[in-house]
């Protein structure tokens, strides 16, 4: 790996790695160096339910879209997605969603607000939070919900591991609390040293990071991929700009500290 550039460590299921990669290039970034190693895999299970009946959709991921599509699932003219990234996936396979602010509040806000009636169906994964499909149902407004694809976990890949106990400096972009979780389990178990920047999705991705130490960090404004993407570019040019000035982390850790505590000293 070229030694004058940070790495950014990218944990999300392949495919959303590589897009999100791709997204950052697309921007224009660049100077850093990417190591791929998902923590969570996406594997489509079913079994799709009848849909007879079903006179909408609530997607609550792109993964849920991509899943109904290869179970056979057809485009419905009633489409609900919790965010941008749910709605373009959605309109891959040919509906027209109406798109949330990115999290579950917010798309059970949306539906309600718009009291569509008949039954909705809530294609999900194994691993979802919220209940939204009771949430929906109580509130009103019948909703069923079918598990539909599983996310089982995965070890860090050799390079993850490399980079980890390493000494240049590590920006990860945390999108749920438990992709957090995997991730701070799996960083203290490889004795990880490497000075950690941390992009997180919410508040409460941050929290199940479970006290792992990390030199900086950024909390989107809300769920967006567009705002994480600019958060993980901050941190890339404050992860450059560390390179730059001190070049380790022991060299880092003394100076932050002389900057906290004008007395501190090794």
């Amino acid at each position: 790996m070229p030694d004058s550039q940070p790495l950014l460590l990218l944990t999300r299921p392949r495919a959303a790695s590589e897009r999100f990669l791709g997204e950052l290039r697309d921007d224009g970034f660049s100077g850093f160096t990417p190591i791929l190693s998902p923590l969570i895999e996406v594997e489509t299970t079913g079994p799709l339910p009848e849909l007879a009946g079903v006179t909408g959709l609530v997607f609550t991921s792109a993964s849920g879209v991509r899943a109904y599509a290869e179970l056979g699932g057809t485009p419905l003219p009633l489409c609900y997605a919790v965010g941008e990234a749910t709605a373009r996936a959605a309109r891959l396979i040919g509906m027209t969603p109406r798109v949330a602010q990115g999290d579950a509040e917010a798309l059970l806000a949306l539906v309600l607000g718009e009291s569509p009636g008949g039954a909705l169906l809530h294609p999900r994964g194994t691993h979802a939070r919220g209940d939204l499909a009771a949430r929906l149902t109580a509130a009103g407004q019948p909703c069923a919900e079918a598990v539909i694809y599983d996310q089982p976990t995965r070890p860090l890949s050799a390079e993850a591991v490399s980079a980890l106990r390493g000494q240049l400096p590590v920006v990860v972009p945390l999108f749920s609390p438990r992709s957090a979780a995997l991730f701070a389990a799996a960083a203290r178990d490889v004795n990880a040293t490497a000075p950690l920047f941390a992009a997180y999705m919410s508040a409460e991705v941050e929290a199940a990071l479970s006290g792992l130490y990390v030199l900086d960090s950024e909390i989107v404004l809300r769920p967006d991929a567009g705002l994480m993407r600019k958060s993980v570019e901050k941190l890339l040019e404050c992860a450059r700009l560390l390179v730059e000035r001190v070049g380790s982390v022991k060299s880092y850790e003394s100076d932050a500290r002389s900057a906290e505590d004008p007395q501190a000293t090794d």
